[in-house]
């Protein structure tokens, strides 16, 4: 009778511990819808554009579903994951070239103390820690650098990547990722590695790091970019450099809150190098410059102002002008309605696809329109979040 009681006793330990093992792990499905009526000036040379939404890229947002979840392991420790997939909403169709989860795929362990690592397709340090706190975050790709020439706009992950989050040290967090080419022989051939450093007091945010991505090496490279990372090839401003031996990618930014005010500066360096197998035979240089403010005008309405300016050098000699307005209201905490604007003026000339030369034409954000030496952009949306 002793041992049958005993062993009821124990078996009801073991379904507690099992119970409340289970009850400290989660898994949560997330997403957000985000589309709009949008109107180009100049969106295919002198022909003007009439849309429904912007692709997967989204404006404010980049349209997606996810899941994700933790695990407690004890002692401080957490097992995680993510899967997120981008769509057009538009058209219901994949994001990210057709890839089920192209926007992040990745599996990891967190510790309170010792920070995070994580295994998979996922965003580099320079995402993770500056983009937070310049105007992308808050009106998204119609204040981006002009062609999203230094990956302002988040236009690419890095797959085969391992990544090191530190914990937050008195504000203070930094980053490192390295990211595999995957190439039998050839350990530099396509790799990825990136770091970046933030730092938070109050009301004042800075931030810096630098990626630089590999293209394959030129036995295997067809005049296009091959590596671990996406690149940021998304119109005719750099259409030109996607046989780079390999792209640089330095960012700075920061920003100040200040009552219902929010100022930021940016300054971003990314330099497309070439070698034998690249169709341009000088490294091109982009050097942008960058600031916004916002106001918080009500709880639920913020407006913003943004400019942008863009030099390229080396191979070229394109200027980029752009100046981006934006208004965002939230009818819930998570719906609300924005507009987005933005005009651009190019001057000089910029490397082709095929390996020419033309005149600039100007081409807002990641949006990928090509208009003339001028473009304006007009975007009236709406943004669900689940």
């Amino acid at each position: 009778m002793k041992n049958k009681l005993l062993m009821s006793t124990l078996s009801l330990a073991v379904l507690g511990v099992a119970g409340a093992a289970h009850a400290q792990s989660s898994v949560t499905l997330y997403g957000v819808i985000d589309t709009s009526l949008t109107y180009v000036h100049h969106a295919q040379g002198s022909n003007n554009l009439w849309a429904l939404g912007n692709s997967s890229a989204g404006n404010l947002s980049g349209s997606r579903w996810g899941l994700k979840g933790t695990e407690d392991l004890g002692g401080g420790l957490k097992a995680l994951f993510t899967l997120e997939n981008g769509f057009n909403p538009s058209t219901g169709q994949f994001g990210q070239g057709g890839a089920e989860f192209g926007r992040q795929a990745f599996v990891g362990l967190q510790s309170d103390t010792a920070g995070t690592v994580t295994l998979g397709r996922q965003y580099d340090p320079v995402i993770d820690l500056v983009q937070g706190i310049t105007a992308d975050n808050y009106f998204g790709s119609a204040f981006a650098t002009a062609g999203d020439v230094d990956n302002y706009d988040n236009s690419f992950r890095v797959s085969n990547a391992i990544k090191y989050t530190s914990a937050v040290y008195s504000g203070l967090q930094f980053e490192g990722m390295y990211s595999f080419g995957n190439v039998a022989g050839s350990t530099s051939s396509k790799q990825s590695y990136s770091g970046a450093v933030s730092y938070a007091n109050g009301p004042f945010s800075v931030a810096a790091g630098y990626i630089k991505s590999f293209n394959a090496a030129s036995t295997a490279r067809a005049n296009t970019w091959s590596s671990s990372s996406d690149g940021t090839f998304d119109g005719a401003i750099n259409a030109g450099y996607a046989s780079a031996h390999a792209i640089g990618i330095a960012r700075i930014a920061g920003q100040y809150v200040f009552g219902p005010f929010t100022a930021g500066l940016g300054y971003s360096n990314a330099k497309y190098t070439n070698d034998g197998s690249s169709i341009f035979t000088t490294s091109e240089k982009y050097n942008t410059g960058q600031g916004f403010l916002n106001y918080q005008a009500t709880p639920a309405m913020l407006v913003g102002l943004g400019y942008s300016y863009t030099k390229a050098s080396g191979d070229t000699s394109a200027t980029y002008h752009q100046v981006s307005l934006g208004a965002d209201y939230n009818l819930s905490k998570r719906t609300d309605v924005y507009m987005t604007a933005a005009y651009q003026h190019a001057n000089g000339t910029q490397r082709q696809a095929d390996g020419t030369t033309t005149s600039a034409v100007a081409s807002i954000g990641s949006y990928g329109y090509n208009g003339t030496q001028s473009q304006t952009m007009v975007n009236l949306g709406l943004r669900h979040k689940f």
